[in-house]
């Protein structure tokens, strides 16, 4: 084959191609991990109250993560006159977490072992769900690896106890991270409308260390103001909900929320965190591709952890230099 000037003479067309995420190395041993970011699938969707389908969110986000793959290192932001993932920043696909269908605990358990092989290899873990309910086992397998504050961008609030004996559904897991002695507390954004979880959720929330805020409220303070709930130097673990954001412009989930945040004001809040505080792992939950034939809920997933990890390492470089 001819080499026409590029990296291993291939063009490699983003439509070219397996669709692993962002087009970067799959490795599927995961005992054999070394990398800077592990990217794991969760099609875990037996959680859901209502519409499933988050079982194909990896699979979709994955799909439209390769639009951001043009064979070249590095993306530039004319805007911060700045180059987010360079070559020397070392992705991975390390595939999906086995889903055992009607287990939930089988099968949160098989994520809980993805997410501890990538803390492991000293890794950051971006987990790609799913429904929320995957988040319950990513909060588990950070035992032992210190404190840390988890900002959560969601349109629900997702703190319900238990309800007719089911404790780890999608509207439990910031109930069941607030229990973890390691997590010192949650700010809520985006929480808004009718919620599944009732008033005294809410009450319990703020109880045990959660800040609460709305779309409305997030704009009147703008992006400083939230990032004014998180406390000065923690360590953050970040939890995204794709129904966070509007359904006008992600519809693709199954719990759409009117009212939402639309792009920039997600990322401005994300680029912030990454700059103020180390980020330790990254989950984004909800996209259930089906409902969504243009395929703009998984772009808007896809372009959103890609600059949030561009931000995450430049912001990491910016530190240490």
């Amino acid at each position: 084959m001819a080499n026409h000037g590029y990296d291993g003479g291939r063009l490699d067309l983003p439509f070219v191609g397996i669709s692993t995420f962002g087009k970067r190395p799959y490795e599927p041993d995961w005992a054999a991990l070394d990398a800077d970011v592990a990217i794991l699938g969760a099609p875990y969707d037996a959680g859901t109250q209502w519409r499933a389908g988050a079982r194909f969110g990896p699979r979709g986000v994955r799909e439209a993560s390769t639009l951001f793959s043009f064979g070249h290192a590095g993306a530039y932001d004319h805007e911060d006159d700045a180059v987010y993932l360079p070559g020397d920043v070392n992705i991975v696909d390390i595939g999906d977490a086995d889903i055992v269908h009607t287990d939930t605990e089988q099968s949160h358990a098989n994520i809980e072992t993805g997410v501890r092989a990538i803390l492991d290899a000293g890794a950051l873990p971006v987990v790609i769900g799913g429904d929320h309910s995957i988040n319950i086992p990513c909060i588990r397998a950070f035992d032992g690896q210190g404190d840390f504050h988890i900002l959560q961008i969601d349109a629900h609030l997702d703190f319900v106890d238990e309800r007719h004996g089911v404790r780890h559904g999608h509207g439990n897991p910031m109930r069941r991270a607030a229990e973890q002695d390691y997590v010192m507390g949650l700010t809520q954004v985006g929480i808004r409308n009718v919620s599944s979880t009732a008033r005294e959720g809410y009450e319990d929330a703020r109880a045990m260390g959660s800040d609460i805020i709305s779309v409305r409220q997030a704009r009147k303070m703008g992006t400083l103001g939230v990032l004014g709930h998180i406390p000065d130097g923690a360590r953050l673990y970040v939890t995204i909900d794709i129904d966070a954001f509007c359904p006008s412009i992600a519809p693709g989930t199954g719990t759409p929320s009117h009212g939402g945040f639309l792009y920039y004001e997600v990322l401005e809040i994300l680029q912030a965190a990454a700059q103020r505080h180390d980020i330790i792992g990254i989950d984004l939950v909800e996209v259930a591709p089906d409902y969504d034939k243009s395929g703009s809920t998984s772009i808007l997933a896809a372009q959103l952890l890609l600059n949030f990890l561009g931000f995450i390492f430049h912001a990491r470089t910016v530190r240490e230099g």
